[in-house]
């Protein structure tokens, strides 16, 4: 009989992009930490994380920082947003209407020079994975990540895109020797 484990894994979105209205991505821009009570509903939804893991990016950095000064962490490339391609950069209202896409075809639409949503759970989910077994696992990134690890939870890449994802919401999955489970999705405070 194998022994029975369990690894929860707490997913936090960054605090509010700086993006002047333009989709983000990939673009290194960086976070808003300005609001003390909203870091601090985290700080107390969370604790200290006995393992801290960050996507590369700056707002991602500055986010867990603004958490957690002094506790390190590890940065998890693999963690970063999804790439939009030629779309980077672009103000909401210059990017092209996609028409009437089921969920499906959403997952697996690739952006002109980027990655669908099933590219970027393809290289997220491996990594997120990796974390099974382990210590609780707080990892600050981006909604497309917290979306990425829900669609490994649920079996369904389209239904993780129905998933709301605000800014500095929190989203907790345990990792068993079971299967995946969902323990909360986008709490942002009391």
């Amino acid at each position: 009989m194998a022994a029975s484990w369990a690894t929860d894994l707490i997913l936090i979105r960054h605090a509010p992009a700086l993006t002047e209205g333009r989709l983000c991505g990939r673009r290194d821009v960086a976070a808003d930490c300005s609001d003390p009570a909203a870091l601090a509903a985290v700080r107390a939804q969370v604790g200290t994380p006995p393992r801290l893991i960050t996507s590369g990016a700056l707002r991602a950095r500055q986010t867990a920082e603004a958490l957690w000064s002094g506790v390190p962490g590890i940065i998890e490339a693999a963690f970063l947003e999804q790439d939009f391609g030629e779309w980077e950069g672009q103000p909401a209202d210059a990017l092209p209407d996609l028409g009437a896409l089921t969920p499906d075809a959403l997952a697996q639409f690739r952006p002109p020079g980027g990655e669908s949503f099933g590219d970027l759970c393809r290289r997220i989910v491996p990594a997120l994975e990796a974390l099974a077994g382990g210590e609780t696992t707080v990892v600050v990134a981006h909604a497309g990540t917290v979306r990425a690890a829900l669609a490994r939870a649920i079996g369904s890449q389209a239904g993780a895109l129905s998933f709301e994802v605000a800014p500095l919401s929190v989203t907790r999955l345990r990792i068993t020797s079971a299967g995946w489970s969902v323990a909360g999705v986008n709490w942002t405070g009391p």
